[in-house]
């Protein structure tokens, strides 16, 4: 399918700008009326507020398009797994992110399909045999995003993406070669979720421990060995079927208490006395 014409040719990221943030000279306790930015946000605020009740069933896919829409933007886990009978598969999902630090964990949550069968991807990783996570750059969203298609069950996407396997160190499923920052997990804890109504279960919420962390060297910036946004060019998921790039960001450090206690306690002092 051909790009729409309306929309305009695809722009590389130039690396990752970083700014100062929105309101560098905030203090503590001031107001978002401090900033002409500010004062322009709350005017929306005037023009009141839709409240959508998530029990309604003529609802459920208004819901669904609204959460998405809302919740942005997403990172993707493009999860690479294997059946138990050797079928390899390759599947988005952007309800992702990551749970502890120690042990290292991630989530995925598998919706499951009309009528409550599991998802490939979420029976392949209960089955134990591994998986990867494939973080998806902007040179390869097009061949990532095939993956989407509901093949049926015995076939692997893995051909049509144009994709190349990778072996993994302890994970039967192989790594996305493309991809310059992969973990490979097992399975931690499959949790189904199930509806508070009819009790079906809609959802598996996976659980995945990291066992390795794959990164490529040109992305890892040499002093502190962590990646570097701006080489990595990561891709996010927002509203309806539209991608994002993760170009600029602002700095905003957070502080610890002993550094800002006085300056607290001061600004509350005045505050109480008014």
């Amino acid at each position: 399918m051909s790009a729409p014409t309306e929309l305009e040719p695809f722009q590389p990221s130039q690396g990752f700008k970083s700014t100062a943030s929105p309101n560098p000279n905030w203090t503590y306790g001031e107001g978002i009326e401090s900033t002409p930015e500010g004062r322009a946000w709350m005017e929306g605020e005037k023009e009141g507020w839709k409240v959508v009740d998530t029990s309604d069933p003529s609802q459920k896919r208004a819901v669904y398009n609204i959460m998405k829409s809302g919740i942005v933007p997403r990172p993707i886990a493009f999860v690479s797994s294997v059946s138990e009978d050797g079928i390899e598969n390759l599947a988005p999902f952007s309800w992702f992110n990551q749970v502890s630090k120690d042990p290292p964990l991630i989530s995925i949550a598998c919706s499951h399909l009309e009528g409550g069968s599991a998802k490939d991807t979420a029976r392949n990783i209960k089955s134990g045999t591994g998986f990867t996570v494939n973080v998806i750059s902007e040179s390869w969203i097009d061949q990532a995003n095939v993956c989407s298609t509901p093949v049926p069950f015995e076939l692997s996407e893995w051909p049509i993406s144009g994709l190349t396997k990778a072996p993994s160190i302890k994970a039967k499923a192989p790594r996305v070669k493309e991809s310059a920052f992969v973990l490979e997990c097992d399975l931690f804890q499959a949790i189904d979720i199930r509806h508070p109504t009819t009790d079906e279960v809609v959802t598996t919420l996976i659980l995945g421990h990291v066992n390795y962390i794959h990164m490529r060297n040109d992305v890892i910036e040499p002093v502190r060995g962590i990646v570097d946004i701006g080489k990595l060019k990561p891709i996010a998921r927002v509203g309806g079927i539209t991608y994002a790039k993760v170009s600029e960001g602002f700095s905003l450090p957070s502080k610890q208490w002993k550094d800002i206690e006085e300056g607290v306690r001061e600004k509350l002092g005045d505050i109480s006395s008014k």
